[in-house]
Order: C-alpha cells, then structure tokens, then sequence
C-alpha cells in the first residue's frame, strides 16, 4: 500500500506549536481584556489543558478533520477508512491515546509514537492506532 499522501512529525509539530501559539494569544487577549494583564501563565494549568483538548476533540468534528495549525500546514486528521472523524474517534484519539496512555506511560508513549510517525511507512503513531485515524498532507 502507498502512503504518500502522509504527514510526518515536522509538519504535525509546526501545526502543534502554530494551534498552540493562536489559541493561547486568543485566550491570553481575552483575559487582558477582563484583567488589564496579559500573561501567559494560564498555560500551564487544568484549565489550559482540557479547553486545548476539548479545541483537538470538537473542532475537528464540526471542520473535517482540521484545527487552525493543521489547515495552515494543510494536514487533517482522517479516518483509516476514509470517513470524517468522529467524537468516538476524537475521544480515543486525544483522551485515551495521548493523554490516558501518555499519563499512565510518564510520557514514554509519546516519544515512542514520535518514533512510530518517523519510521513508520504509514506515519501513525500510538494515539492514531487508538483513535483509528491518521494524518494526510495536502
């Protein structure tokens, strides 16, 4: 089977590090606007971390498989099927698969689904196996 059509790790990373960068400025900016402090030190807390995944779970749903850094970089996340990702398929893919199994790991699942989208042939990793998803470049 070809693969041609897969994202690697670069390009997963830059439109990480792009959603990350907008959604904090946004985030950062509206508490700006209530506090007259801007800090960025939200980022680090509970709170970040289940808006930025709840942002990786629905958006994708409602606009086929993108988030804003992944339509910037033109990747989306796909089913292996072929079909539009589902909550189940989110829900599997970023709680179960990088969040559960990254905690439970200490991390190590991570590097190892780094290493998996490198050396892969279908560029999946850990969290792809388990959502039943995979990313393609455009």
């Amino acid at each position: 089977m070809v693969y041609a059509n897969r994202a690697g790790l670069g390009i997963r990373l830059a439109a990480s590090f792009l959603d990350f960068v907008i959604l904090a400025t946004i985030i950062a900016s509206g508490i700006y606007l209530v506090t007259g402090s801007f800090s960025f030190s939200f980022a680090n807390g509970i709170a970040w971390q289940s808006i930025y995944t709840l942002y990786l779970m629905v958006i994708p749903i409602i606009w086929s498989g993108y988030v804003i850094g992944k339509r910037m970089c033109h990747i989306q996340v796909k089913r292996v099927d072929q079909g539009n990702v589902t909550l189940s398929n989110m829900f599997m893919r970023e709680i179960v698969g990088y969040y559960l199994i990254g905690t439970l790991t200490l991390g190590v699942s991570i590097l190892v689904s780094a290493g998996m989208i490198i050396f892969r042939e279908d560029k999946r990793g850990i969290h792809d196996f388990v959502g039943g998803t995979y990313v393609a470049r455009h």
